[in-house]
């Protein structure tokens, strides 16, 4: 185990994550009775794997944004894309239980198709489902960001053409004769590898499989920040024309951070299709994209943990405004956003590790007891 990775704390940070995800979460949804009031209903455990879902895209916003510098306002055609590749394989499993009764969905049925279309070549197999959800994204992000970035590209402008080019994403998958169910996209599954997707057990097995994802892409993260391509990458943040006078070609460091950040936006989407049951052009909205932004933003970006934190915060608090008060979730979203750009400028773990927030007054008093 690479101690300089995380520090001993760190480690038991990891440990105590790992043990509620693999031993509390099954146990208080399965094991604990209905009645209790530590039984972990279905609503909450499908609740928490979405909001695991979305830390993993803010994960992957601060990978690009915190620690590169580059606001990408796309992110949401990426997370999108690994959805609709593992919706095509959900789609295929549900076999003659449609509506018609056909080997074909529902949608290419009503729209009297004869046959899939060639890019659905692979979707009767999960594992070359599985490749497309990686490949798809990332072909697109590497093409995509090699022009952008070889162009010189950056700042707003960067901004801007990545919301251009997932809007026409929006309105090209919004097509029926695309094959990609049109405004009502993909829904109704019934099972995944020929078990049935609605049952508790299997809730519970996506939920926990999405937050050791997390885990492990968040050490993963973790390892490139503190390797010297990561300190390449915050240098080309802070200063990148100095880093091609020192003699480093920001565009392979850009291209790579870029196309793996799209990837791991790509595998969130393809945990967050079975958990939630639809996935239809929405998630490429531009709104998707700029809330993993603002998640990142909240949380504290260019520290890796706080997008994670600002992902779970804000997504709690919507589940619950949206509930208590419906009509002004929107206004405290925008509030928020103003509070923490104003306020905040480090976000919520900057505010912990203030001089007097909570961890800085912990690091004191182990300071004063090991000194006494």
């Amino acid at each position: 185990m690479n101690r300089s990775l995380l520090g001993a704390k760190g480690w038991t940070g990891v440990a105590a994550a790992l043990a509620v995800l693999v031993v509390l979460i099954p146990l208080t949804a399965l094991v604990v009775p209905a009645d209790s009031a530590f039984h972990l209903g279905e609503f909450y455990v499908s609740l928490l794997g979405k909001i695991l879902c979305y830390a993993i895209c803010a994960l992957a916003m601060d990978l690009i944004w915190g620690y590169t510098g580059i606001l990408s306002l796309g992110h949401g055609l990426f997370f999108a894309l690994g959805g609709y590749g593992m919706g095509m394989y959900l789609m295929r499993q549900i076999g003659r239980e449609g509506q018609y009764k056909s080997d074909m969905p529902d949608f290419m049925v009503f729209l009297n198709w004869k046959q899939f279309p060639w890019h659905w070549g692979l979707s009767d197999s999960f594992v070359g489902q599985l490749l497309l959800v990686v490949l798809v994204p990332g072909v697109l992000a590497f093409v995509f960001g090699y022009f952008a970035f070889r162009s010189r590209i950056k700042g707003v402008y960067f901004s801007i053409i990545t919301q251009a080019l997932t809007y026409a994403a929006m309105l090209l998958f919004f097509r029926n004769e695309t094959g990609f169910g049109g405004n009502n996209g993909f829904t109704d599954f019934k099972r995944i590898l020929g078990i049935p997707i609605n049952t508790p057990q299997m809730r519970v097995f996506l939920c926990v499989l999405t937050g050791v994802v997390l885990v492990a892409l968040f050490l993963m993260s973790r390892a490139i920040v503190q390797s010297k391509a990561g300190r390449v990458l915050q240098a080309i943040r802070d200063a990148e024309s100095r880093v091609m006078f020192t003699g480093y070609d920001p565009l392979a460091y850009k291209l790579a951070i870029w196309t793996l950040s799209a990837v791991m936006c790509a595998i969130a989407g393809a945990l967050y299709v079975p958990q939630v049951g639809i996935i239809n052009p929405s998630e490429m909205s531009p709104a998707a994209s700029i809330e993993m932004a603002i998640w990142a933003a909240v949380g504290g970006r260019g520290t890796l943990i706080g997008p994670i934190v600002g992902a779970v915060f804000v997504n709690g608090a919507k589940s619950w405004f949206t509930v208590a008060f419906p009509e002004f979730w929107l206004y405290f979203l925008g509030l928020l956003f103003i509070a923490v750009t104003l306020l905040l400028p480090n976000g919520l773990v900057g505010l912990l590790r203030r001089p007097g927030g909570l961890i800085g007054l912990l690091r004191r008093r182990g300071s004063e007891d090991r000194k006494a």
